[in-house]
């Protein structure tokens, strides 16, 4: 989930059922898009409330890609974050990802409500966390974007996402469509695939995000941590974490960073020796492990709310997600003492290298103790019967392959792809070609 560096992505494959057009009914004001050729922008304007359509309307941007007869029809790619817009990917993303499948597809994004143009924009919670999942926000930050939303934060949770990609689907006239979701952009897929089966094709779920909604207060993170660093400089260099993390008390700080670390650099080693600066640590020398933090958190920060919006990002993950208190309506009182309880009862060894301080006080926490009670998003039920392909990175800390493998139990007609030494985001970031292989193969053949 954690999309910091990069763009986390679903993408969509349509098998059209009728002719299509460059300008679908439903969208208006088609223009070129700027600076990318071969792509038409419209708007698709979609409602704040589906309950209650007088609550006002919402104008999505959409770019499409002008090779409407392709073969294979059409390539939806969404953003995700949450909180990343669409039209962005037509640059980035697909300068680095699906090669083999744009001349095959027409390739179609969209910026999901409160994303891009439309950004939530809570200017100090955008400030504190920047493009973060994991540094945490002051209450009084989070506070002050749930009183800005007012009533509307209740109407950006995944599902109000999910309504406002059929109406695109319907906008573009076209019956079935396949997913390609990366990061957070895997649980939009899934939730869509649940939802609407009968339109859902194939489904890629890249760097994925499990159905299921519910936190662990970072014990599938901290497994991943202890093995991937455990693969990349021994048990010695996890200790040297754990005792830096139980001295100086940095464990939401260094969870933070070493996340960001295995998006940017998966080796930790090229932009950072982050081994060495944690042994230096340890023996008292902190200078590399100081330079460290401040370059992941600066990287992180510089980021507007056009880019991530994180009013988004706390209206959709405090709605859909399920954390010790229990769900975004829970009572503002109560959810501390129920969250302390929680982590007390999670053995040291599931903790390890990290401590209590970090489960309870790392971003994903942070940004939704304080947030006003709203109406949940309802967690979806039964398993994800469609044709899925999952890929992971191996050490991806991010969305670790403990998760992939959770839903792949969730996913009877799915296939499991691991990449090894890959992060976050494998089609658009991994050095190997093992897993866009993977992907053109399963979205180009039968």
């Amino acid at each position: 989930m954690r999309v910091r560096v990069l763009v986390l992505l679903v993408t969509a494959s349509f098998a059209v059922t009728g002719s299509a057009s460059a300008r679908p009914a439903g969208l208006h004001g088609a223009h070129p898009c700027a600076g990318v050729s071969g792509f038409t922008c419209a708007t698709l304007d979609v409602p704040l409330d589906r309950a209650n359509l007088a609550r006002g309307t919402l104008h999505l941007q959409v770019g499409m890609g002008d090779n409407v007869n392709a073969p294979h029809g059409v390539l939806l790619v969404l953003s995700g974050g949450p909180g990343q817009p669409g039209l962005p990917l037509l640059g980035g993303f697909l300068s680095r990802a699906l090669s083999a499948e744009r001349s095959q597809y027409r390739v179609v994004v969209f910026d999901q409500r409160g994303t891009g143009a439309g950004a939530l924009d809570c200017k100090a919670m955008q400030y504190e966390m920047g493009s973060s999942d994991l540094t945490p926000p002051s209450a009084r930050a989070v506070r002050a974007c749930a009183r800005k939303l007012g009533a509307r934060r209740a109407f950006f949770g995944t599902d109000d996402v999910v309504g406002d990609m059929d109406d695109l689907r319907r906008a573009l006239g076209v019956d079935t469509w396949s997913l390609d979701g990366i990061s957070y952009g895997t649980y939009t897929g899934e939730r869509y695939a649940l939802a609407h089966p009968s339109h859902v094709a194939k489904l890629v779920l890249d760097s994925v995000v499990p159905q299921v909604g519910e936190i662990d207060l970072g014990v599938a993170e901290f497994a991943a941590v202890r093995r991937v660093l455990g693969s990349v400089c021994g048990a010695g260099c996890v200790a040297d974490l754990a005792a830096v993390v139980r001295r100086d008390r940095l464990g939401p700080k260094l969870f933070d960073a070493l996340t960001f670390d295995s998006i940017a650099d998966p080796t930790f080693r090229t932009f950072w020796n982050v081994p060495a600066a944690l042994h230096g640590a340890r023996r008292g020398n902190r200078k590399e492990l100081d330079r460290f933090l401040a370059a992941a958190s600066a990287y992180q920060r510089d980021t507007p709310a056009a880019a991530l919006d994180q009013g988004l990002h706390a209206s959709a993950l405090c709605a859909d997600w399920r954390y010790p208190w229990g769900n975004s309506a829970a009572p503002l009182a109560g959810r501390a003492a129920k969250l302390r309880a929680a982590v007390a009862r999670i053995p040291a060894a599931q903790l390890y290298p990290f401590d209590p301080r970090t489960a309870s006080g790392n971003g994903f926490v942070r940004q939704c103790l304080p947030w006003t009670p709203t109406a949940p998003t309802p967690l979806p039920h039964g398993k994800l019967r469609v044709r899925t392909l999952l890929v992971n990175g191996d050490h991806d800390l991010s969305t670790p392959l403990a998760w992939a493998r959770r839903q792949l139990a969730l996913t009877p007609r799915g296939k499991l792809v691991v990449v090894p030494g890959a992060g976050h985001s494998v089609q658009s970031r991994a050095l190997s070609n093992v897993g866009r292989r993977a992907v053109a193969r399963f979205l180009l053949g039968s």
